[in-house]
């Protein structure tokens, strides 16, 4: 559906003009018209793949029009922090990144997700195009991101991952894993990802049995929040963010500008060694109460226990102190006792 008029030879694909006007992303923008909720002309179009005329066509979503030379471009770095939503809102009422930015005016909208209790870079905007580039697979846009596991991670399991693993969204291979940092009972791996799929480290983890303890995204090709605080965020520019990225204007690589992280790959052989008799291998399943699904259940069994043993103890250390003041109420009293006098027989 075009305009008639001097532009028309201009034909754009409507969910692409949608992005553009920072109202979603191109991906929700093809669910708004699936949906109905797109007019063009004052006819409601359904069918994706739609080309219309930006110039001269109105387009609606939800009754309300939009243009795209009325837009102002906005573009947000944020260090995500744990426990929010990278969403617009929540149906159940958890806070989302949205309440962490004031004075933007213009409707934004964060470029992929990370999941409620993922942390670390996001990048908001309403410049749909932009975020197309940075999520689409075709352009390869390298995702550095350091995952705490449960266990100590042996060669073994990094083989596996590094060939490929099948899940139910078919083979997921990252681009590179290596282990970065090992605690007495837990490992640091750092996964390299050009897909990018919807929980592709997660669904890689659970493949070989790992359980994630913690996930932060901390780069995205150069671009990287080392000096940026959980929770804070800065405003930049396409130019910046596309010279972090290594693109020109239309999503073509012009340099590598790949994260350069300062932590060293661990031998983990030598590593096994030293924590195998402090920790369980990492793919043990008893790990797996740990695991999204089961971790507030086992948190709060945990603090159960730990609240019943601290009262155990609490009433073991009563106890032994009521015993000890009874013994020396009682040694008290005996030195006290009246002494006995002799009868003489008078």
């Amino acid at each position: 559906m075009t305009g008639k008029s001097n532009n028309q030879d201009i034909n754009v694909r409507l969910h692409k003009v949608i992005a553009d006007c920072g109202i979603t992303s191109r991906r929700k923008a093809e669910g708004y018209i699936l949906d109905g909720r797109v007019t063009v002309n004052g006819s409601t179009v359904t069918e994706l793949g739609t080309k219309v005329n930006p110039l001269t066509d109105t387009i609606q979503v939800d009754g309300n029009t939009i243009e795209l030379s009325a837009i102002d471009k906005v573009y947000i770095v944020m260090n995500k922090p744990r426990a929010y939503m990278t969403t617009l809102s929540d149906p159940e009422g958890r806070p989302t990144v949205m309440e962490l930015i004031y004075g933007v005016k213009q409707r934004i909208f964060p470029v992929g997700r990370l999941d409620y209790l993922s942390e670390g870079l996001l990048i908001l905007t309403n410049d749909g195009d932009l975020a197309n580039m940075i999520m689409h697979p075709k352009y390869e846009v390298e995702k550095v991101y350091e995952v705490k596991v449960f266990g100590h991670v042996n060669e073994g399991i990094l083989s596996r991952i590094r060939r490929g693993v099948m899940t139910e969204d078919g083979l997921m291979k990252p681009k590179s894993v290596r282990v970065i940092e090992q605690l007495p009972n837990k490992t640091w791996l750092e996964f390299r990802l050009n897909e990018g799929k919807n929980r592709e480290i997660r669904k890689i983890c659970d493949a070989v049995d790992l359980t994630v303890d913690k996930l932060r995204r901390v780069a995205i090709e150069a671009l990287n929040i080392q000096t940026l605080g959980v929770g804070k965020y800065m405003f930049t520019t396409r130019k910046e963010l596309l010279k972090a990225l290594g693109m020109n204007e239309h999503g073509e690589k012009t340099m590598q500008r790949s994260f350069l992280s300062m932590k060293k790959t661990l031998n983990v052989t030598k590593m096994e060694k030293v924590v195998a008799k402090t920790a369980r291998p990492a793919d043990d399943k008893r790990f797996h109460a740990f695991r999204k699904e089961n971790y507030y259940e086992t948190v709060a069994s945990i603090k159960e226990t730990k609240i019943r043993e601290a009262a155990e103890k609490l009433m073991l250390i009563e106890d032994t102190v009521a015993q000890e003041r009874a013994a020396e109420f009682a040694r008290t009293m005996k030195k006290t006792e009246p002494k006995k006098t002799r009868g003489y027989g008078y």
